[in-house]
């Protein structure tokens, strides 16, 4: 993909972020997951890191390597032509430049990246190291000329990290730093109520990105609290399980 075709997805992927009118970025995990949803009609697209490890057979938490991830993400921009965001995890222990490189050349334009360092035993980084780690991101983005979109996610709610009484300070803080450091979009991972998405929307310079169960969740919800981005997780690809097993049983 040319330098220019990154540039323009890069760009057209940010542009889809809108708070109360949310980018809708389903989560696919191959060429065919990718395909289908884009016939469906959509126009941006997130490779989420459980799924893409289902696939193969590996855990989630980097049990796949960078450069295994990386011929996935290839596959998927071979098979549609539209932005793809993708799911580094904690970073798979690669520097920044080497993530960004990885992504740009199997033609990626967004990543999500998160505080939970899995090849240190699932430790959280301190609010200046996650911090840290989005500034050298955008820094090796810029280098190479491709305003690569960042999606900052905390996972002290998922985790429930510390005390529940201060833990939305705590994430606010966290995900305010990673806004100053050059985030795109704050990703505070987790099943959250109405209110709680109102308060991170109103205390949050960013584009909040919720995570939705299709098929459960009313889509229609999310615009009003003022969400910017909605992503799947790794329910778009547990729903379809749940189908084929329904479909199958009966064969037994």
């Amino acid at each position: 993909m040319s330098q220019q075709d990154l540039q323009q997805k890069a760009s057209a992927l940010l542009a889809l972020h809108q708070p109360g009118n949310p980018a809708i970025l389903p989560t696919v995990w191959d060429a065919w997951s990718a395909k289908t949803v884009v016939e469906s009609g959509f126009t941006a697209l997130t490779v989420g890191s459980h799924p893409v490890a289902d696939s193969v057979g590996k855990p989630d938490g980097e049990g796949m390597s960078f450069e295994d991830l990386i011929t996935r993400v290839a596959q998927i921009t071979g098979a549609v032509d539209v932005p793809i965001s993708v799911d580094i995890e904690s970073g798979y222990g690669e520097s920044a430049s080497r993530l960004i490189d990885g992504l740009l050349s199997a033609g990626a334009v967004g990543l999500n990246i998160e505080d939970t360092v899995h090849s240190e035993g699932g430790r959280i980084r301190t609010d200046e190291e996650h911090a840290a780690l989005v500034g050298e991101l955008r820094k090796a983005a810029d280098a190479a000329g491709v305003h690569v979109v960042i999606n900052a996610r905390t996972d002290l709610f998922l985790r429930q990290v510390g005390d529940e009484s201060d833990r939305f300070d705590r994430a606010v803080q966290r995900l305010r730093l990673a806004a100053e450091a050059g985030a795109d979009s704050l990703y505070p991972v987790g099943r959250h109520d109405d209110d709680t998405y109102r308060r991170l929307v109103e205390e949050l310079p960013l584009p909040i990105n919720a995570i939705a169960l299709p098929g459960a969740d009313d889509p229609a919800r999310f615009g009003p609290l003022g969400v910017g981005r909605i992503s799947f997780g790794p329910f778009l690809q547990a729903a379809l399980t749940e189908r084929i097993t329904e479909l199958v049983l009966p064969w037994k």
